[in-house]
């Protein structure tokens, strides 16, 4: 789809549910434009390989849940293609850091030292950004840039699956984009919502809203097992 062959390893599933929209003129414009960023001496976060590495983690087939965000993190070294998710060794940002505390109200799960969320994604969790890159120190930078195509049909992708999956919306942003999808709301699938786990919202309903005990006990009433969260 782009100049660096962001498709190289993503899951079968995954290219024929984004085919289309892979060969799209818009897409191949999105390529082209990441290139002309960085040829321009932008540092565009995650790096390349990592780009799409919540598709890759997380093969179509394998969803159970799916959690929405807006953008990567723009500081050196944060980003690296899962929402909300941090490489090892970086310090745990505030909205993870609020995740951690309602999961451990939640579900009595003491928050690990790092915010590295890949073993949520191999189990089925879909931690997906609305955009899929960022300039650096630019929140928001590549928002409507041609990512919105990918991650909404990746989105309604999910949604027609037979078997039910969990949405976990959190914050207003992420309500809008998943509820572009018709018929999701009243569909097979477990639609929560809440406001976002940010500090500046947390207070207003997150903490409290035990999405992870409510999804695993979704799942498990539809024979689709639990996430070790």
């Amino acid at each position: 789809m782009d100049a660096s062959g962001a498709m190289q390893g993503v899951p079968p599933s995954w290219q024929a549910a984004l085919g289309p929209v892979l060969d799209s003129p818009e897409s191949r414009h999105l390529g082209g434009w990441l290139q002309a960023e960085e040829d321009a001496g932008k540092r565009i976060y995650p790096p390349r390989g990592s780009r799409l590495s919540a598709l890759e983690l997380t093969p179509l087939d394998e969803v159970r849940v799916v959690i929405l965000g807006q953008d990567p993190y723009h500081g050196a070294g944060q980003a690296h293609g899962l929402a909300f998710s941090v490489a090892h060794g970086v310090r745990v940002p505030p909205s993870l850091a609020n995740m951690y505390k309602e999961l451990a109200t939640d579900c009595g799960v003491t928050a690990p030292g790092h915010g590295n969320l890949e073993h949520w994604a191999r189990q089925g969790v879909l931690l997906l950004n609305n955009a899929l890159t960022v300039e650096e120190g630019q929140a928001g930078s590549h928002q409507k840039k041609g990512w919105e195509a990918i991650t909404d049909a990746a989105v309604a992708a999910v949604a027609a699956k037979a078997e039910p999956c969990v949405f976990l919306l959190w914050g207003n942003h992420a309500k809008k984009k998943a509820m572009r999808v018709p018929g999701l709301a009243s569909s097979h699938h477990l639609v929560l919502t809440a406001p976002h786990p940010s500090p500046l919202s947390a207070h207003a309903g997150f903490f409290g809203s035990r999405p992870f005990s409510q999804a695993n006990a979704f799942l498990e009433a539809n024979g689709r097992g639990r996430i070790d969260w």
